[in-house]
């Protein structure tokens, strides 16, 4: 018998291209986050938010083409149940035009760019090539930061542009806190989960890295959220473990901030800052209550149905305090002062609640709430085999954090689209992976079912 040649270099690249070629527009989104945005921005469509767009219509031509089942009737239930509070939110639009557009923006974040990477993954493969590219865009957006922090060229904080935003500008300070958050979480569950042993090693270096960009976008929600997150991911994987990754981070900070000095004064303020909200808070905090309020006195007087898809900036004024300021100072990172007008009350559930009231809200937080449950189930079922484990704390994880900074923060800005292509993570794992609660749909045509390189994926 003969035997098969060895690929050379240029062959073993262009077969691993091959593999993954249906992640690749999914990869192509991920990536395209790292370009710089425009100084000055509104916040409106980007390159990001167009390919988003064409990996949707890859998933459709691709499930025309193989005549797959698109969905489970479970899969169909959870990613499709958004819809019903949508539709009838962008009904209810005071203005037409802002009703279609708000309606093909939740519809884009919640449901089609979601849909299209749960059916493009094709496995545990193709979903760890999606973790680790969250982990490379981290690292990019991470770096920039830094050096925006040392050169003094980031955004304006407490007079100093010194705050790390990245490539997205002073308009979208939680771009890059986002960002990199969620390549921390990744790495953290890359590292703690099942794998090879220098992927682990990898990932570890990686997660350490990260905390350093992490702490200088100065986001308290950010910081929050992660630490949830991770904390969540090291007690799903083991206690020991937990310990062990925990003291390895614990030294980090301390040799970051005790020992390099990395932003001492203005950390330590903006951290003791997180447990003053209630006694003493900062006129953002302030901000943020009122906008709070002014979001369930909204509700009250529509509690089914709210006032409407982008109807929160319309409603403002009329149910807003006093306290409430002009808008934001932004500045710095190569944009010009000015005041950034609080269109939205930066809590995700609140504006799904003044917008489109009980309906909306239960039919979002019930997909939320359902993706969780799945995501667990399969983190259960997993853990009896020696595989799988990292999948399930990047999406367990993944899941955690959106679902805590949506009680800081809501939707916008250029970062947006990558929520969606997280609950399509999320949504793989917990609807579609052999080790979640409902089978596996049609295998894709393109792979050949039940090789042997597919079953040591899985």
């Amino acid at each position: 018998m003969s035997q098969a040649l060895p690929l050379s270099p240029l062959g073993t690249l262009t077969s691993a291209l091959g593999r993954a070629l249906p992640v690749l527009p999914v990869v192509a989104v991920i990536a395209l986050l790292g370009l710089p945005v425009a100084p000055g921005g509104e916040g409106g469509a980007t390159v990001a938010d167009a390919v988003s767009g064409l990996v949707v219509l890859c998933c459709a031509v691709r499930l025309v083409r193989g005549r797959r089942r698109p969905l489970s009737r479970t899969a169909a239930l959870v990613i499709g149940l958004p819809v019903v509070g949508i539709a009838v939110a962008a009904a209810g639009a005071a203005n037409a035009g802002a009703g279609i557009t708000g309606l093909a923006r939740y519809l884009q974040i919640f449901v089609l760019v979601p849909a299209a990477v749960l059916l493009l993954v094709r496995d545990r493969r193709d979903f760890r090539v999606l973790a680790w590219s969250f982990v490379g865009l981290a690292l990019w957006q991470g770096a920039i930061g830094v050096h925006q922090y040392v050169t003094g060229t980031g955004a304006t904080y407490q007079g100093e542009d010194i705050r790390a935003v990245g490539t997205f500008g002073p308009t979208d300070i939680m771009g890059m806190a986002t960002v990199v958050a969620f390549g921390l979480v990744c790495a953290v569950g890359l590292a703690v989960g099942s794998g090879a042993a220098r992927q682990r090693t990898a990932a570890v270096v990686c997660s350490l890295v990260l905390l350093l960009p992490l702490a200088l976008s100065f986001s308290r929600g950010a910081w929050i959220a992660t630490a949830a997150a991770c904390g969540a991911q090291l007690v799903l994987a083991g206690l020991r473990r937990a310990v062990k990754v925990g003291a390895a981070v614990a030294a980090a900070v301390v040799i970051l901030v005790g020992g390099f000095g990395v932003g001492t004064a203005m950390l330590q303020e903006r951290i003791s800052s997180i447990t003053q909200v209630a006694d003493a808070p900062d006129q953002s905090v302030t901000d943020r209550y009122t906008m709070w309020a002014a979001a369930v006195d909204m509700w009250r007087e529509h509690p089914l149905t709210g006032v409407g898809l982008k109807g929160f900036p319309d409603h403002r004024d009329g149910h807003a305090s006093l306290a409430l300021s002009s808008g934001s100072d932004t500045g710095g990172a190569g944009a010009a002062f000015r005041k950034q007008p609080l269109l939205s009350p930066h809590n995700m559930y609140l504006l799904i609640l003044s917008e489109q009231g009980l309906i909306g809200l239960l039919a979002l937080a019930g997909s939320w709430l359902a993706l969780l449950v799945c995501a667990l189930r399969g983190l259960v079922r997993v853990r009896r085999t020696p595989s799988g484990a990292d999948c399930a704390l990047v999406a367990c994880g993944l899941l955690s954090w959106q679902l805590i900074d949506f009680m800081y923060a809501d939707i916008g800005g250029p970062s947006t689209v990558l929520t969606a292509v997280c609950f399509g993570l999320v949504g793989w794992w917990a609807l579609v992976d052999p080790a979640s609660s409902t089978p596996e749909p049609t295998p894709d045509p393109v792979a050949a079912p039940g090789s042997l390189e597919e079953a040591s994926a899985r």
